[in-house]
């Protein structure tokens, strides 16, 4: 099956006229748009709405802009150890992304992959919104020639082969107060202290 690979410049200009496209991260590959064309990942992956998108980006300072700024102390401790890393942060937020990402919700989940090619593509694309690269319900791939199959036409960042992945989910834990994170999805890391 052909694919549709683009470098990160030409992968913008897709992103900019509303089209979805594929990046490798870490974890699992990541289907994203941009937070204005959001919509449309939960129709392309028949995704419940009550499961948010993730808000992926390439350093703290371009994510934590959206956040409660009582939140930030915590945020930041948390990013300092495990960011770039497998672990999403959930954290309140009044921006509104928040619509965008996690209709009807108050927060919005937060991370920064530990992939090269990843951050150089979201250095230039700005945060976006971001799921796994596979159908609701349906095991995730890794390979992209797999996710061509499942979404054919998407594209893809190259070059490939891409960066090896883990495989696993993303790690996921909410802020819940001053010192206080709440762990929702165990994933590929479990940061210490956290409520089990």
């Amino acid at each position: 099956m052909q694919l549709s690979l683009f470098d990160s410049c030409n992968l913008v200009k897709k992103l900019n006229e509303g089209s979805p496209v594929v990046f490798p991260t870490d974890t699992l590959p990541a289907l994203a748009a941009l937070p204005k064309h959001s919509s449309q990942l939960w129709e392309i992956k028949n995704r419940s709405r009550m499961k948010p998108l993730i808000l992926m980006g390439e350093s703290p300072k371009q994510l934590f802009k959206f956040v409660y700024p009582n939140v930030l102390e915590d945020a930041i401790y948390m990013a300092n150890r495990y960011w770039p890393g497998p672990l999403t942060m959930v954290l309140p937020s009044s921006s509104n992304l928040v619509g965008l990402l996690n209709p009807g919700g108050s927060s919005i989940g937060l991370r920064i992959p530990e992939c090269d090619l990843a951050k150089k593509f979201l250095a230039k694309s700005g945060p976006l919104a971001t799921t796994s690269a596979n159908l609701s319900g349906q095991k995730p791939s890794i390979d992209p020639e797999e996710i061509t199959k499942c979404f054919p036409g998407f594209p893809l960042l190259g070059p490939i082969p891409w960066p090896k992945s883990s495989g696993l989910a993303s790690t996921v834990i909410a802020w819940q107060g001053p010192g206080n994170w709440h762990l929702i999805r165990r994933g590929a890391v479990i940061p210490e202290n956290l409520e089990k």
